[in-house]
């Protein structure tokens, strides 16, 4: 391989595993406390906002808040206590208070510098305008001004705000470091076979070394490296990262596997088809990170809330200001309070948190299950699904033919009549002979050698078993040959046209000895998915491009009344805005293929991903394995999730409607005041009540 595609290689498996390095690097680099580019611009996204800045910021600046306050007059005033005294002790307060004030408060600061920068003022500009004020005027009283030094508040209140972002970006960093655990599921390293699969020459190269076409050896209990197709072994894989399935799936020869699933006790040789960028951890990683980034109609309402809550607040204490300069114009210590209590208190904190927080851990909570969330709009309107609108081939089907049931002729038995079809079948490629020949090996049938097969266009295939002539074949070949075929078969031919099944005959010599009926397999899920959203009220209806036949066949197996056949891919559209037209609100569930204009058309787009087909850019919502049951799960995480970004709005905008006229001094006549650092604590109650309920979200089963 040239050097070229081995730096295009080792370009991608960086990129994969660049989630998975961040926390190392975030402490040391572009998070740096003290290089002064922090992205404080927009309190939405917390991606550049290290958690261990915050905490340890914290823990120093509680270590000196303790002797502010333990030396603070003001503080001991108050509450009526006499602490220790000793020369210059008065100055400690000063002392700590500005080296608490430049320590911690400065990441304060420097966001609301990029705030205003942005034109963007927010949460920080608030908090910023807070402790300066405090701060410039604790100074003054310092240095002789009238009045009591707050610096024992502006202590506790940077101390308390820098405990409240320590959990929210804990928090918010736990979520989107699922995406570095996915990537860290995907080896360095892989184990290259060296002349063919049945070498035992093999050799540990990095995976970034490899190339398309090549073969690895994926050993009991280690991790596939890439995607690929077995060529070699079988082995039992738990494709969990993908599918959400914690069932092993068995995969033998012929199989597709994908990088980062995890192997059984078998050994396989692969054969490479994706590598770095290109695999499907890496497309479910990319549709996770876009999920993470969009920002859904509640969202945006959230944004516009503390917009507004920013104007609220400089009003707010343009009032307070005023209001008590008139009433108490001799007393500026304590107008300074109350000013300082109402920027405090109103800081949209919590508001920014409520809606991100959720958003992130729904993304991830469904990507867990399987369920990949390209769009925040998608997965916030699919709570509102009335109908869902099945393509059946390849959705609730598995698009491939499957025996359905064996006939045999009075004498014969089942697998007898099965075993012989087989040992012809299996010479054969035509789907319907591969289904016959995997019928056999799923029974455990031993399956006879064949000589002299031939096949015959439009009629079956024939061969020598045994000693005698077996032909499998349409029912054509028993009118061409004058075969009569026993009542019992014939009406078993006849309930399986009705059904608009496929049925081929076996016959040896000239002795028909049984039957075969095929059909498109429908998905052994098929039926709970349907019958679960049934259950929740939900409509469902089915569309397929096959004959009324067909799909009213499939459609008495699964119990589904609403039947749209012989539909034309271009047409598809169509019936999903006929759904539409009296108010439905319609997820359209398929393939992503031919489905495309109707997973546009519908509400709710969502695309079959069969485990490695992630990059469906028709649906908003993508099911990463092909269990259509995961449509139910869809909805379930939608009115989750939006249930919870509904009480962390109630809960965020609640507090400040209720929190901002007690800041003011509404209630002084009762004989209550709220102070600054009574209103840190309340901010940052609020904060943590948010983040506490966001985390609820995780414990939702979607089952």
């Amino acid at each position: 391989m040239d050097e070229m595609t081995h730096a295009h290689h080792e370009s991608e498996a960086a990129g994969l595993h660049e989630h998975a390095e961040h926390d190392e690097h975030d402490a040391h680099a572009g998070h740096d406390e003290h290089a002064g580019h922090e992205d404080h611009g927009s309190h939405g996204d917390h991606s550049a906002h290290d958690p261990a800045i915050f905490r340890r910021k914290f823990w120093v600046s509680l270590a000196l808040t303790v002797p502010t306050l333990v030396f603070s007059r003001g503080l001991q005033q108050i509450l009526g206590l006499d602490g220790p005294r000793f020369p210059g002790s008065q100055y400690i307060p000063a002392v700590f208070g500005v080296a608490i004030f430049v320590y911690g408060g400065m990441v304060f600061l420097r966001g609301a510098v990029a705030e205003l920068r942005d034109r963007q003022p927010g949460m920080m500009t608030l908090i910023s305008l807070a402790i300066v004020v405090a701060f410039g005027y604790s100074l003054a009283v310092t240095f002789g001004l009238s009045g009591m030094d707050f610096w024992w508040e502006l202590s506790t209140l940077i101390t308390i705000m820098l405990l409240g972002h320590w959990i929210e970006m804990s928090a918010v960093m736990g979520a989107q470091n699922a995406l570095g655990q996915l990537a860290k599921l995907l080896p360095d390293q892989a184990e290259r076979v060296l002349g063919g699969s049945g070498s035992e020459r093999t050799e540990t190269v990095p995976v970034s070394a490899l190339s398309v076409g090549e073969l690895v050896r994926v050993r009991p209990g280690s991790a596939v490296p890439v995607d690929g197709v077995i060529v070699e072994g079988e082995s039992d894989l738990d494709e969990s990262l993908l599918t959400g399935e914690s069932k092993p799936i068995a995969r033998s020869t012929g199989d597709d596997v994908v990088a980062g699933s995890m192997s059984g006790s078998g050994s396989l040789v692969v054969r490479v088809t994706r590598l770095g960028g290109d695999t499907a951890l890496a497309g479910i990683m990319r549709l996770v990170a876009d999920a993470q980034a969009s920002k859904s109609k509640t969202q945006i309402l959230a944004d516009r809330a503390a917009a507004w809550l920013f104007y609220v607040a400089l009003g707010s204490a343009l009032v307070t200001l005023v209001v008590w300069a008139f009433l108490a114009p001799g007393d500026p210590a304590f107008v300074l309070e109350r000013v300082v209590t109402v920027l405090v208190i109103a800081c949209p904190h919590a508001l920014g948190l409520a809606i991100p927080l959720v958003a992130q851990i729904s993304t991830v909570l469904g990507a867990r299950n399987g369920l990949l969330i390209r769009d925040r709009h998608a997965m916030e309107d699919a709570r509102l699904i009335d109908v869902v609108l099945f393509d059946k081939t390849g959705t609730l089907t598995e698009g491939r033919q499957g025996v359905v049931s064996v006939v045999p002729a009075e004498g014969e038995s089942a697998d007898e009549v099965l075993a012989i079809a087989a040992s012809v079948e299996r010479l054969s490629e035509h789907p319907i002979a591969r289904a016959i020949a995997a019928a056999a090996d799923d029974r455990g049938l031993a399956v006879r050698r064949a000589t002299g097969f031939e096949a015959q266009a439009g009629r079956g295939a024939s061969a020598l078993v045994d000693g005698a002539t077996v032909t499998v074949g349409a029912p054509r070949v028993l009118t061409e040959r004058a075969l009569t075929p026993t009542a019992e078969l014939v009406n078993a031919a006849r309930d399986a046209a009705r059904d608009a099944q496929t049925v081929v005959f076996v016959v040896r010599d000239d002795e028909v000895i049984g039957l075969i009926v095929l059909a498109d397999v429908v998905r052994p899920e098929s039926v709970e998915a349907v019958n679960t959203l049934r259950g929740r009220g939900i409509r469902v209806a089915m569309l397929t491009g096959d004959s009324w036949d067909v799909g009213n066949a499939v459609a008495r197996q699964l119990g589904i009344e609403e039947v749209f056949a012989e539909v034309l891919p271009g047409d598809k559209s169509g019936t999903v805005a006929s759904l539409q037209r009296d108010g439905s609100r319609v997820a359209m569930v398929g393939d992503g293929v031919n489905d495309a204009p109707a997973l546009a058309q519908a509400d709710v787009g969502i695309a079959i991903g069969a485990g490695t087909d992630v990059a469906i850019e028709s649906a908003g919502i993508v099911l990463a394995s092909s269990d259509p049951r995961g449509v139910a799960k869809v909805i379930r995480l939608s009115r989750a999730t939006y249930r919870k970004m509904l009480q962390n709005l109630a809960w965020a905008t609640g507090y400040n409607v209720i929190a901002i006229p007690l800041a003011a001094g509404v209630t002084i006549g009762l004989g209550f005041v709220v102070s600054p650092a009574l209103g840190a604590v309340l901010m940052s109650v609020s904060t943590i009540m948010v983040a506490l309920n966001a985390q609820l979200l995780r414990r939702t089963r979607l089952d």
